[in-house]
C-alpha cells in the first residue's frame, strides 16, 4: 500500500496522533454530500418528468409535426388539401417518423339545455394512434372508427361533460354557423381529463367523416397529416426533412404544403417548460458549492488537527506534494461514499415513487395529478461526473494548506 492513502486512512478512521475529530467531521462531511446528491437527483427527475408528461399531454393533442396547406390561415377553419397516396408514403419514409395519420378540423358550438360551450372538432381516421387518450379516459372508449361507416360518436373532456352536464351514452347537440346554422347529434362514447384546462376545453374528438362532411369536402379532403416522431430531442431535424418532402410537392390543382412543429403551434407552453431547465441548472450548481464548502470546511479542520502529524511528516523529508496528495485522497474517498450513498438512496426514492406515486399534486396548479419521474442512466452519469470534477476542484485549494505549513512551527503547534 502507498505511503499516501495508508495514511489517508489512518486519518479517515482517526488513527494515528490528533484530536479524535476525524471521525464526526468526515461523517459530517458525507452526510452533506450524500443529502446533496439525494436532492440533485430528485430535482432532475421530477424536473425531467414534468416536461416529459407536459410535452406528451401537448403532443397528444397535435402531434410532432403536422403537415398543412400553404396559405396564411391560421384559424382551425383550415383550406383542405388532397390525400395522396405517394406522398403519404414519402413522409412515412422520411427518418424519424414512425406514424402517420389525417386529421380535419371545424369549429362550433357544444349546447346543452341551459349550458353551452365554444368547441373545436377535430376529426381523426382508423389510423389514428389511441396511446395517449386511452392514458387519459376516465370515463367509456375511445372511438371505434370504421372504414365504410360514419361513427358519430366523440371524445370530451371532463370539464366539458361537467360543465354541460353530460355523460357517457348522452346526446351533445352542436351547432356551426356559416350561411345558415347547421347542426348535429353526437353520441359521448367517452370522457378524458388531460389535466390541461385550456385543451380540455377546447377540443373534442370525432370521425374525421363528419368534419368532412360539415365542411362540405369530399371523401379525400383533409386539413393535413400528422406525423409522430420517436424522439422528441430531434423533432427540428425531422421537421426539416418533412419539409424537405412537403415543400416539393405541387398538387395536380396547383396546391402547396408547409410544415408546422409542436414547438411553432405551442410556443408558449414550450418555452415555459424550457425555464425548467434554468432551474435546475440553477438548483444543481446551488448544491454543489455548498456540498464543496461543507467539503472545504471539513478538509480544514482535518488539516488544522493533523498540523503536528503534517510537521513530523515534512521533517522526516516528505515532499509537498505526497503531503498534498494525503488529504486529496481523503477527500476523494469521502466524496466517493457520499456519492455511493447519495446515488443509492436518490434512485430508490425516485423508484418508489413511480411505482407507488407517494406524492400527489393539485392538478389545477400543476396539471399533473402526482409528481413525475422520469431519469436515464445518461442525466446520473453526467451528474456525477459533474459533482466529482466540481468537488475535486475545490479540494486542490485546502491541499496547498497543508504543503505552507512549516516544520517547526507545527511540531511546537498545540
Amino acid at each position: 500500500m502507498k505511503l499516501e492513502l495508508f495514511i489517508s486512512n489512518k486519518i479517515r478512521t482517526g488513527g494515528i496522533s490528533g484530536k479524535r475529530l476525524a471521525r464526526p467531521v468526515i461523517r459530517v462531511s458525507i452526510a452533506g454530500i450524500i443529502l446533496g446528491m439525494v436532492v440533485m437527483i430528485i430535482s432532475i427527475a421530477t424536473g425531467m418528468g414534468f416536461q416529459k408528461e407536459i410535452r406528451e399531454k401537448i403532443i397528444g393533442f397535435g402531434s410532432h409535426i403536422q403537415v398543412v396547406s400553404y396559405d396564411f390561415n391560421l384559424s382551425f377553419e383550415t383550406n383542405p388539401i388532397k390525400q395522396d397516396s405517394a406522398l403519404e408514403q414519402q413522409l412515412k419514409e422520411v427518418p424519424g417518423v414512425l406514424h402517420l395519420q389525417r386529421f380535419a378540423t371545424k369549429p362550433g358550438i357544444l349546447k346543452t339545455k341551459d349550458q353551452m360551450q365554444g368547441m373545436i372538432l377535430r376529426g381523426v381516421g382508423p389510423e389514428f394512434d389511441w396511446s395517449f387518450f386511452r392514458t387519459i379516459l376516465k370515463e367509456g372508449k375511445v372511438l371505434t372508427l370504421k372504414g365504410d361507416k360514419t361513427s358519430p360518436g366523440i371524445l370530451i373532456s371532463d370539464e366539458v361533460a361537467r360543465m354541460l352536464h353530460l355523460k357517457v351514452g348522452d346526446k351533445a347537440p352542436m351547432y356551426f354557423f356559416e350561411n345558415q346554422i347547421r347542426a348535429r347529434n353526437f353520441k359521448v362514447e367517452g370522457i378524458f381529463d388531460s389535466n390541461l384546462p385550456d385543451l380540455d376545453k377546447t377540443f373534442i374528438i370525432c370521425d374525421i367523416r363528419q368534419v368532412q362532411r360539415l365542411n362540405n369536402w369530399k371523401y379525400n379532403q383533409i386539413s393535413g397529416y400528422e406525423l409522430l416522431t420517436g424522439n422528441f430531442e430531434n423533432i427540428m431535424e425531422t421537421g426539416a426533412l418533412v419539409a424537405d418532402v412537403a415543400s416539393a410537392y405541387i398538387s395536380p390543382n396547383g396546391d402547396m404544403l408547409r410544415t408546422r412543429s409542436i414547438l411553432q403551434t405551442q410556443p408558449q407552453i414550450f418555452g415555459w417548460l424550457d425555464l425548467l431547465d434554468m432551474n435546475i441548472t440553477v438548483i444543481i450548481g446551488l448544491i454543489i458549492l455548498v456540498a464543496g464548502f461543507n467539503m472545504i470546511t471539513g478538509l480544514l479542520i482535518l488539516i488544522l488537527e493533523r498540523t503536528n502529524m503534517i510537521g513530523i511528516l515534512k521533517a522526516m523529508g516528505m515532499a509537498d506534494w505526497p503531503l498534498r496528495k494525503v488529504f486529496l485522497i481523503l477527500a476523494s474517498q469521502i466524496a466517493l461514499k457520499g456519492l455511493f450513498w447519495g446515488n443509492l438512496i436518490g434512485l430508490i426514492l425516485c423508484w418508489a415513487q413511480k411505482q407507488f406515486e407517494l406524492f400527489k399534486l393539485n392538478p389545477e396548479n400543476y396539471f399533473l395529478e402526482t409528481v413525475p419521474i422520469h431519469l436515464t442512466w445518461t442525466s446520473v452519469l453526467l451528474l456525477n461526473a459533474g459533482a466529482i470534477i466540481a468537488i475535486f476542484l475545490m479540494m486542490i485549494g485546502p491541499s496547498y494548506l497543508a504543503a505552507r505549513i512549516s516544520p517547526v512551527k507545527a511540531i511546537r503547534f498545540e
